[in-house]
């Protein structure tokens, strides 16, 4: 007999760790606040400062390159001298187009302390992308890596409050594509600069979130939205020893022992709100050490980073850890925490479902219990684990972080009862009636959509989830992941689960196939395991009889562990799956590829 999720009752009831963390915590948001200052200036200002490392560069075979904080303050100052010169002022947006670097990371300090905002865009992005975040944000200027410059050259003549492009890399001294050389300018530029006295209220970030349908939406993210994030970041790094009561604008909470070591590295883009929100920014805010690699990522190279640079905490993609879990699936007797000699002390997860094939990887082979942790651009890091206090459950998302108001809401704005999938929401006021601090400004010039995010209090996030009895949530989906079938009700993340745990599969997803009989069938796109693509045969003939027998292999596999009505109907194996920069499977391209195919059918 199948046991659904939701009926799990291990354990029977929140732990009281959990319930003491949410009764004791109150928000304490000072009315000025300024992220450059809390994440640099402040350490930059202690006596070990020319000591205490803020960045380490890693390149791949090479031993890393280290900045402090108080380098990282100093070019911070030149870079604002400079940029005031070109005459950004307070609420001007800058581009930032540039990899994780050490540069990187003193754009976003030297932005921050001017007040002015910084709009994050990834060096992924094609001209249209950058043309029309550029346009819509109205950047004034653009700080852009060596090979991004030729992009936004491409685009600039269509952003006409574009002023400047900065050039950041190894340029000639006459490169046209740049109207300053970074290097150039701020060697000549003095490192003292007083900073702005920013509201908490003020706007910090504005970051383009990927929606599903029409053109991306500008989020706009106050200074204050990083407090917001500090009691997710610190349950989901089980970084832990601190006071739930303290004031976490102030240097109270989750403060490291004296002494601590922590390393923090993640493969996320600092362009996106998971590599700048869950890994730079709050990594900085504690005075820690971040890595910061500029090159693909690959299991090999994730581990040999890991090893080399000592890291004990990071934030790895539910895609990531599958990639690792197939490529180096080590072994009771040699794990490869073993292996690599890996000091990891906590893993958080997000982006995807990380599911329980991956849940018991981490734990017996990477030697952590996975965090996973659930939020979006608007509303980041509000639901989460936390194994340090409080166990968590495999595959379930987690419950919502200290401050955090979550619930699962049905159309009309009711929470739902216990097993019943909702649209996962934050309410604006805490359990106390505080304010909540993680909250989003709005859409940028788009007050409509900013209206539609909301019901009263709560905010939507649109992903769907039911609550067990123990307040645990599960993942369900996108709302718009989800599909009948045949009258049933199909979530493709528990399948998706279900298909990588076989050893052919290194990566799934499941998207409904129009039937004309059925309304829709469940079909999966599968990625397979490399000793899999490596034993396919090369005969056109051969290669359709191996793919059929592992068609019913996997179909077989699937039945056996979930509902007769989940298993695939159709596989169908590709090379690779169409994903977001973040990490998130783009099932709605599969999706749409497949009504097409429908109507070429029909047609």
């Amino acid at each position: 007999m199948r046991v659904s999720q939701a009926s799990d009752k291990s354990p029977a009831s929140p732990p009281q760790a959990y319930t003491r963390l949410h009764s004791h915590f109150r928000w304490q948001v000072p009315e000025q606040f300024n992220i450059a200052q809390v994440c640099c200036a402040r350490w930059a200002a202690q006596p070990d400062a020319t000591k205490k490392v803020a960045i380490c560069a890693y390149e791949t075979g090479a031993s890393g390159q280290f900045y402090t904080y108080s380098e990282l303050q100093a070019q911070a100052n030149r870079l604002s001298n400079v940029l005031t010169a070109l005459g950004v002022g307070r609420g001007d947006r800058v581009a930032i187009v540039m990899p994780q670097c050490f540069e990187t990371a003193v754009a976003y300090v030297a932005v921050l302390q001017m007040g002015a905002v910084a709009m994050p865009l990834s060096m992924l992005f094609g001209p249209q992308a950058l043309e029309f975040r550029l346009h819509d944000g109205e950047a004034v200027v653009a700080i852009g890596a060596a090979s991004a410059l030729e992009g936004l050259q491409a685009v600039r003549a269509n952003c006409p409050v574009l002023h400047y492009v900065l050039g950041v890399g190894d340029l000639e001294a006459t490169d046209q594509r740049a109207d300053l050389n970074y290097a150039l300018a701020l060697a000549q530029e003095d490192a003292h600069f007083t900073p702005v006295a920013t509201l908490a209220e003020e706007a910090a970030v504005l970051i383009y979130t990927s929606g599903t349908t029409g053109n991306p939406k500008g989020a706009l993210i106050p200074h204050r939205a990083l407090i917001g994030n500090l009691t997710g970041f610190v349950c989901s790094q089980n970084w832990f020893g601190f006071d739930p009561a303290a004031n976490p604008a102030s240097a109270g909470l989750g403060d490291l022992p004296v002494g601590s070591d922590a390393v923090f590295w993640s493969p996320a883009d600092w362009a996106w709100t998971g590599g700048l929100m869950d890994a730079l920014l709050p990594t900085l805010y504690f005075g820690r050490t971040i890595v910061a690699y500029n090159g693909r990522f690959s299991p090999q190279t994730a581990l040999e980073l890991m090893r080399d640079c000592h890291v004990t905490h990071t934030f790895l993609f539910p895609t990531a850890l599958k990639a690792m879990m197939k490529a180096y699936p080590g072994s009771a007797r040699h794990t490869v925490r073993q292996q690599f000699k890996l000091q990891l002390q906590a893993i958080m997860s997000a982006g995807e479902a990380v599911g329980d094939a991956v849940f018991d990887y981490c734990q017996q082979q990477l030697g952590v219990t996975v965090n996973e942790m659930f939020g979006q651009t608007e509303i980041n890091y509000i639901v989460g684990n936390c194994s340090a206090q409080w166990p968590p459950k495999p595959g379930s998302m987690g419950m919502g972080y200290p401050g955090h108001r979550v619930a699962v809401i049905d159309d009309a704005g009711a929470e739902c009862p216990v097993g019943v999938a909702g649209d996962v929401a934050l309410n604006r006021f805490d359990r106390h009636g505080d304010a909540d601090p993680i909250f989003f400004l709005g859409y940028w010039k788009n007050e409509s959509s900013t209206r539609a995010k909301f019901t009263g209090d709560w905010c939507r996030t649109g992903d769907l989830a039911l609550r067990d009895a123990d307040g645990y949530l599960w993942y369900q989906g996108r709302a718009d992941d989800v599909f009948k079938a045949a009258g049933y009700r199909i979530g493709p993340g528990e399948i998706e689960n279900c298909l990588v745990k076989h050893p052919a599969v290194a990566n799934a997803a499941v998207v409904p196939k129009p039937d004309p009989a059925r309304g829709s069938v469940v079909k999966a796109y599968v990625v397979l395991a490399p000793d899999f693509i490596a034993a396919r045969p090369l005969d056109t003939v051969a290669r359709a009889e191996f793919d059929l027998k592992l068609v019913a292999q996997l179909q077989a596999h699937v039945k056996g562990m979930l509902a007769p009505y989940e298993y695939p109907k159709e596989i169908e194996f590709i090379d690779a799956l169409p994903m977001t920069s973040t990490g998130k499977v783009q099932r709605r391209v599969l999706r749409l590829q497949e009504e097409q195919r429908a109507q070429q059918r029909a047609g």
